[in-house]
């Protein structure tokens, strides 16, 4: 028995080989049927059916709501090519079947089958829908049409009608809440043949957060009845948008470009018969403006809302609950679901104050979809206890607007306990990310002096001379002067609303540094936040009202009751406004940012000189 396996070994492992093979030739065969996805009554398409190896025994499936005109027809098409030495070649043979519907309607072409080496395979089912004839082609139906024979009226000029060609502009949704995601869809609808695309400007969505919704780029045009006519349509540009305000917005219109071939009027001769003269228009194609109704979230937000809205969920988790001091701890949050996934703030965590905590690491992993953002985001929250002991930290709440109950919900993770072992003190340092500075060694050695030597008389004594009373004089008067300045500063720092008047432009100066470090470092958010905290503090100094009780409202009445004029009043609501909407609104460029800084540099400027004046 040990001697017959041997012998046939290598026999059983070919046809192991062979089985293999023909196992996985067999797992590479495809069967797909395609068709269009809107036909129109009593018009003639083709249902084609395309295989990828030699097949028999083609079964169509029940045909209802078609008639067969002709089929099948059959086509092959061969391709190989080599890449780096290596040749691979694809076959296909295609079978196809010129079919009529008769009556409008949706209708289901269910999956076809065929054999394939000794297995049967089946298509994919279809669906189609079947649009009504053209109001105006049937009414145009038996006029005859304008000959160019003697007598005739003069060809008209070529041109595309409003009809012809237009592009709209459809909203996924028209009354939505603040941050909740919507898509606008521009869709070129047009019956005539297009040779040529010229300029495009698409609007700007001033007001809303924006991510582009991939469109594939070899899609294919689709039939779409609208206003009681056929069309052919192509989605030019998908935008997936987030409103950051409430109210009432406008979508400008945009603009493109397109140049269509159409009859001109004219007909000439030729070996074939008498044909038509076609033209090339060009025409403008304006989208139609869209007015977006925004409603505000409703009152009673949670203390812990942190900006989500849209169909969520909170899954919490720790690392361990067991470990040594100096050892990391981690707590990962991840949020999914449906909503504005980019603009969510991180939910906060109040870890004990012996433990070192570290900036949070956030990973992204959402797609774009008509609905929203659709995936999960990640946040890593990093710590490390530096006691042995016993720790809670509280439960971590993430609270967001519900919009299919239309409702603010509020999720929490458990009360973790802690226990905390003694660790290794080594670890301490080697846990700790602390940047270690080159420490420098001053010299020791001194070098010799060169040069002439200086002599004094042996009777000359420091006692009693002109520098010995002066090392006593200079410092007491400068210790007078100092006491009479030290009072003077004392009187004025107890007025605690003229130091705070007098040092506004200096601290709104600074805050402003700090700005302009975000933005040569392109970091937006951070940049609008820093150049909104310096007008604020300007503000509250310079006025003497709290930052709490500020409000838009009584600034403009107190710079009014200090003679300040309306233009640069105005000026710095422009400024407070823009910096409201940019945080997150589409992305601004760094020539804007740029001119809002300069613009605050200035407005803070004229506000000191003009009060300087009073």
């Amino acid at each position: 028995m040990k001697y017959f396996l041997q012998k046939y070994k290598k026999a059983f492992f070919f046809l192991a080989l062979l089985l293999a093979g023909t196992a996985g030739l067999q797992a590479q065969v495809t069967f797909r049927a395609s068709a269009p996805n809107s036909v129109v009554k009593g018009e003639q398409f083709r249902l084609s059916y395309t295989l990828n190896e030699e097949g028999k025994d083609l079964r169509l499936p029940d045909l209802k709501g078609f008639d067969v005109l002709f089929g099948p027809s059959t086509s092959r098409s061969f391709s190989q090519q080599t890449v780096n030495g290596k040749t691979t070649s694809e076959s296909s043979i295609t079978y196809t079947y010129i079919l009529v519907a008769p009556e409008e309607g949706t209708f289901s072409i269910a999956p076809a089958s065929i054999t394939v080496g000794g297995a049967n395979y089946q298509s994919n089912s279809l669906n189609v829908k079947v649009l009504p004839p053209d109001k105006t082609a049937e009414s145009g139906q038996g006029g005859g049409s304008a000959g160019s024979g003697e007598g005739s009226s003069p060809a008209p000029a070529a041109t595309v009608s409003a009809d012809d060609a237009f592009i709209r502009a459809i909203v996924s949704k028209n009354n939505i809440y603040e941050q909740e995601g919507f898509t606008v869809t521009f869709r070129l609808y047009t019956t005539l043949n297009i040779t040529d695309l010229g300029r495009i400007e698409f609007p700007e969505f001033e007001g809303f957060m924006a991510e582009e919704v991939p469109i594939p780029s070899n899609q294919q045009l689709q039939m779409e009845r609208y206003n009681g006519r056929n069309y052919y349509t192509a989605d030019l540009k998908k935008s997936l948008l987030f409103p950051q305000r409430s109210g009432r917005i406008t979508i400008p219109s945009g603009r493109l470009e397109m140049v269509f071939s159409v009859p001109s009027g004219k007909r000439v001769s030729t070996f074939f018969g008498t044909q038509e003269v076609m033209a090339d228009v060009k025409r403008a194609l304006v989208t139609n403006p869209l007015a977006i109704n925004v409603r505000p979230l409703p009152e009673g937000k949670p203390a812990g809302f942190s900006n989500a809205v849209g169909t969520l969920t909170f899954t919490p988790s720790i690392s361990t609950r067991q470990t040594r001091a100096n050892e990391p701890i981690t707590i990962t949050l991840e949020i999914s679901g449906t909503g504005n996934m980019k603009l969510i703030q991180n939910p906060e965590i109040k870890f004990p104050t012996n433990f070192e905590v570290y900036d949070p690491t956030v990973n992204n992993n959402f797609q774009v979809t008509t609905n929203g953002l659709t995936g999960s985001r990640q946040i890593e929250y990093l710590a490390i206890p530096r006691y042995e002991g016993n720790y809670n930290i509280p439960p971590i709440e993430f609270s967001y607007f519900d919009l299919n109950t239309n409702s603010y919900k509020t999720v929490a993770s458990p009360e973790y306990s802690l226990q905390i072992a003694k660790g290794d003190p080594s670890q301490a340092s080697a846990n700790s990310y602390v940047n270690q500075q080159n420490v420098r060694i001053e010299q020791d050695i001194r070098f010799l002096k060169t040069g002439e030597p200086q002599y004094q008389y042996k009777n000359t004594f420091f006692a009693g001379s002109l520098g010995y009373w002066l090392w006593y004089l200079i410092p007491l008067v400068l210790l007078i002067v100092f006491y009479i300045f030290n009072r003077k500063i004392a009187k004025e720092n107890a007025n605690v609303a003229l130091m705070r008047t007098r040092k506004a432009n200096k601290m709104a100066i600074r805050r402003l540094k700090v700005a302009e470090k975000y933005l040569k470092a392109h970091d937006k958010a951070r940049f609008y936040d820093e150049v909104l905290r310096a007008l604020w503090g300007y503000f509250s100094d310079k006025l003497s009202i709290p930052v709490a009780h500020l409000t838009k409202d009584n600034i403009e009445k107190e710079l009014s009751d200090y003679g300040i004029g309306n233009e640069l009043i105005g000026r710095f609501m422009q400024i407070l406004n823009t910096c409201e909407f940019a945080r997150y609104a589409p992305a601004e460029s760094d020539a804007a940012m740029d001119k809002l800084y300069n613009e605050t540099i200035d407005a803070i400027g004229e506000m000191e000189s003009k009060l300087k004046r009073k």
